[in-house]
């Protein structure tokens, strides 16, 4: 887990999401479902596969009827969020107190599950007469307290996280007590200390950001490469995915996970959860359900994927609100234990009914008809389809080709060739998983080479470059949206693309809001990677904005959007080439910077 201090205990926000109900475009009314779902748990389905679904606690929880209720049936394994950490097990020097981890221990066998011990070495969390020592006697202190505390829960725990987070996000070493006194040999000593203190315990090794190839994972592989070789007890590896529904999916993690078991390692997924820019609404609600759905999926296809631990099932416990501020909603149930989409996504992709008895398809969309066109995009819509629970999303498809989802009743294909043909249909999706028949196909004819029709809607966007240094280790447009027309905009259904190349490194990104006029606290933004990247882009940082931005007047402009986007490792990008660069300082109309209304084209050119 990140560097913080009791994560686990900080108080959830309130969400109301039992209060949301289905939207204009037909999506899933949220907190309908029970607190418990019919038939099988989530680590039965599982079990199916042989692996487990696990979820972490804290003792503080124990105390929670309804909690445990839920705590103790629908999970395989448990994992201690923080009474199994340094700073509670050995406060002080040669002073052990397991009382906390005994408990949760004690749960876990009451009601058949396994535990995952977490955590022996850390940087975080860790009692400063670890850090005061002189460096010569730390790794004795290390190797005592390890001892102790394997031999303490021997027999009695499935796996161990021995070293949590040894890297920073660029892929160097962290430069903590261990490593200052001992370098990177410090992780071979504690994994041999663990296993000879608990021989049957599966070690691993645990960190963040490390779900996607990029700088950060590719450290990880070759540390792991270089233990193997020397034969070094190392069983595993953990995936925390703390991921986030306003930054891209890691598009690489299966093959992450395969390359890292092609090594003759387990994997796991430790600490999962997805967060989200509160308040949550139904849109958000759906994207967090398919990174769960992706996360799962990306599981079953690795055979040594051993299983998946949520941090917390439920918001009420979450770590998220009081670690990153305005953000919550992040787990499977909401704080009054109500089960989500996402519980349901995870549930249909182990296999399970996917919301009990429900097995009524929606209906087909209807209306599907082309709004636009350009050289290298068709942009679509259609009306919202109806189902007896609630709709949770489409599947557009060029001929038989599933090209993009969307939670909107609109959508753009980009990456095409110009003056071609192409015929597409919609499905739509409910909750239970159920996918609806196809809609009546249209056929849409790209433009030719250098121009086409733009679609309907009176805005276009204009940009300043905010950065004078084009090769650093961030992106920072400046963006403006004016309305040219003679009608007022609903902000809420506009959204801008700048598009980029990522240029190596961590292929996962950060995008967040510098300022603007109407308030960064009214901004969304998102890192979207290209299906077919293009010259000068392979992703795109997409702009939208809340319902708090209101309408945008005819003649209007939205006033300055300062944005910045950044690799999770901090790798530097080359943005002379991108796309939408450009160098100008002052506002000007962009064509090659996109903006959209209702997800369909209004002006700029695509890539």
């Amino acid at each position: 887990m990140r560097s913080l201090l009791h994560p686990m205990r900080g108080a959830g926000l309130a969400v109301a999401l039992a209060t949301l109900v289905t939207t204009g475009f037909g999506l899933l009314a949220v907190g309908t479902a029970p607190a418990q779902a019919q038939g099988s748990t989530l680590n039965q389905l599982a079990q199916a596969h042989g692996r487990y679904f696990g979820s972490a606690t804290d003792n503080s929880e124990l105390n929670d009827s309804a909690y445990t209720a839920v705590l103790g049936s629908e999970f395989g394994s448990i994992t201690p969020g923080n009474s199994m950490k340094w700073d509670t097990t050995e406060p002080s020097q040669g002073q052990f107190n397991f009382s906390g981890g005994d408990a949760i221990v004690q749960f876990a066998q009451a009601h058949n599950q396994q535990v995952r011990g977490h955590n022996l070495v850390w940087h975080s969390q860790l009692p400063s007469w670890v850090s005061n020592l002189p460096s010569s006697q730390v790794q004795a202190a290390m190797e005592n307290h390890i001892t102790k505390e394997a031999g303490h829960y021997k027999g009695e725990v499935y796996s161990w996280d021995v070293v949590n987070e040894p890297f920073n996000d660029d892929g160097t070493y962290r430069t903590d007590a261990f490593y200052n006194a001992m370098g990177k040999d410090y992780i071979a000593d504690a994994l041999r200390t663990a296993h000879a203190a608990d021989p049957g315990a599966k070690l691993y090794i645990n960190d963040y950001n490390i779900d996607g190839t990029g700088a950060k994972a590719d450290a990880m592989y070759q540390l792991a490469s270089d233990l193997k070789k020397q034969g070094v007890p190392l069983d595993g590896i953990g995936f925390q995915g703390h991921l986030a529904v306003q930054y891209s999916f890691p598009s690489t993690m299966q093959q992450n996970l395969q390359r890292f078991a092609d090594l003759g390692l387990d994997v796991a997924f430790t600490e999962l959860d997805v967060r989200m820019e509160l308040p949550a609404d139904s849109t958000k609600l759906a994207a967090q359900a398919d990174y769960y759905r992706q996360v799962t999926n990306a599981c079953l296809a690795v055979t040594r994927c051993v299983g998946i631990t949520v941090w917390d099932f439920d918001d009420k416990y979450s770590w998220v609100p009081s670690t990153f501020s305005g953000q919550g909603a992040a787990d499977l149930y909401d704080e009054n234990l109500q089960t989500k989409p996402a519980y349901t996504a995870v549930q249909t992709a182990l296999g399970g009914s996917g919301g009990g008895t429900d097995t009524t398809p929606p209906s087909a969309p209807p209306g599907l008809a082309v709004s636009g066109t350009t050289a290298s995009s068709v942009s679509l819509k259609w009306s919202a389809a109806t189902d007896d629970v609630g709709v949770t999303g489409y599947d557009v498809y060029r001929g038989a080709t599933e090209v993009g989802s969307t939670t909107w009743t609109s959508y753009t294909d980009s990456g095409l060739s110009a003056s071609t043909a192409y015929s597409y249909t919609v499905r739509a999706r409910d909750a239970a998983g159920n996918v609806s028949a196809a809609s009546s196909a249209v056929t849409a004819t790209t433009a030719a080479t250098g121009g086409g029709t733009p679609g309907t809607g009176a805005v276009k966007v204009q940009y300043k470059n905010n950065d004078s240094a084009p090769t650093d280790n961030q992106i920072k447009p400046g963006l403006r949206v004016v309305n040219t027309g003679t009608d007022p905009v609903d902000l809420s259904k506009v959204t801008i693309r700048y598009y980029f190349t990522g240029d190596g490194g961590a292929s996962t990104f950060s995008a967040w809001c510098d300022y603007a006029a109407v308030g960064c606290s009214n901004v969304t933004q998102k890192v979207v990677a290209l299906s077919s990247p293009k010259s000068g882009a392979d992703h795109y940082v997409e702009v939208g904005f809340t319902s708090g931005a209101g309408t945008l007047a005819a003649g209007a402009n939205t006033g300055d959007i300062q944005s910045r986007v950044s690799k999770t490792d901090w790798s530097n990008f080359s943005e002379s080439d991108d796309y939408s660069y450009a160098t100008n300082t002052a506002y000007a109309d962009a064509t090659k910077v996109t903006v959209y209304v209702d997800g369909i084209l209004a002006s700029g050119i695509e890539p």
